[in-house]
């Protein structure tokens, strides 16, 4: 018996070594749901005018969609160490569909008449492709925030300091790369304990009211102010407000949204769902929903006046998550592998493993 026990045991670490790592449920649910969110929110953009109501949901969402998303992406950037084979990923999954979506939204806004002049730029990225740069660019920093002793701080004062600076300009969309950076940094220090205090049964019930009292507070507060704040792609100076806003202003966002962040992890369930294989695919929803997105103005599909209406709303909102879910699915990510997740070997040296160390 206890020989069977010891030779076993280290059969079963090799098969648990060759199987791939089982995804987490709670991960996947909670990408699939942050990318309805997002293609929800463009879809309201077009209604806010003459309805406070929309503009409230609309800065709701807007105050925590994208840093959920950017703190799930940094949670899973942890283990990136600039290796070869990991570099590989960073350019066929990020470099590669940056260029490939840059250059197909251009010449789709020229056809729209949106921009008729826009010239094909890899420095100015256009509509949703900015996150694209940006995670290119945070992961590449990962290693140097895993060695700074206080990383969330640190990209605060980056984040910070960056409204103050206009003259940043627009180059590979840099305001927005480093005011969204705490988020990103923040993901890289979190573990999975701290995933597991969000969850907690406590925070689940807390998660409704607080959401409740953010609708009542956007509702008050769209009349009032900017919800550009939440776009955070602009300087104080260029959203024309005095200087020392700025900084003020990035840390009440942060903090805001860190709480409603919470909230939103809070009610994302951890079992496996219907909709949990879809959270593999949420690249192709984000990049795809887009080309939908902007040409639904130009067809003219917002003229209706029923669509203005609590009813029209409601319906957008249903469609707008029914077309995201869509280009998650299996069959779209097949058919377009090729240029959102390209293997590229071709294009790379073949990786040799490394000598075993003595």
């Amino acid at each position: 018996m206890h020989e069977h026990l010891v030779t076993a045991a280290p059969r079963e670490g090799l098969a648990a070594r060759r199987r791939p790592a089982e995804r987490d449920a709670f991960f996947d649910n909670a990408k699939y749901l942050a990318i309805v969110l997002v293609a929800v929110g463009h879809a309201w953009e077009p209604l806010r005018d003459g309805s406070r109501g929309v503009s409230a949901l609309y800065l709701l969402v807007y105050a925590f969609h994208m840093p959920a998303f950017i703190v799930v992406s940094g949670y899973f950037s942890r283990n990136f160490d600039a290796s070869p084979g990991k570099l590989r990923r960073l350019v066929t999954g990020l470099v590669v569909p940056y260029v490939v979506f840059e250059t197909a939204y251009t010449f789709f806004t020229r056809w729209t008449d949106q921009e008729p002049g826009r010239p094909v730029s890899l420095l100015d990225p256009l509509y949703l492709t900015w996150f694209l740069v940006a995670l290119f660019v945070w992961r590449l920093t990962t290693p140097l925030w895993k060695r700074v002793r206080h990383p969330v701080p640190v990209a605060l004062a980056v984040a910070m300091l960056a409204t103050l600076t206009p003259s940043i300009g627009d180059d590979l969309d840099l305001q927005r790369v480093l005011q969204f950076l705490p988020y990103f940094v923040l993901g890289l220090s979190l573990g999975p304990e701290h995933f597991r205090l969000v969850r907690r049964r406590t925070v689940r019930l807390l998660a409704g009211p607080v959401f409740a009292v953010a609708l009542v507070a956007a509702y008050w507060a769209v009349p009032r102010m900017s919800g550009a704040w939440f776009y955070h792609r602009d300087s104080a100076r260029e959203l024309g407000a005095p200087g020392w806003s700025g900084p003020v202003m990035t840390l009440v966002a942060f903090g805001c949204s860190l709480v409603l962040v919470g909230c939103f992890l809070a009610l994302v369930p951890g079992r496996r769902t219907w909709f949990t294989a879809l959270g593999e695919g949420t690249l192709y929803g984000y990049l795809l929903h887009g080309f939908l997105v902007q040409g639904a103005r130009f067809w003219g599909w917002y003229g209706p006046p029923w669509l203005h209406t609590p009813l029209g709303v409601a319906a957008l909102t249903l469609a707008a998550a029914a077309v995201v879910t869509t280009l998650c699915t299996p069959p779209v990510r097949r058919a377009l592998r090729c240029v959102v997740e390209p293997e590229l070997r071709w294009a790379f040296h073949r990786e040799t493993p490394r000598p075993a160390g003595p």
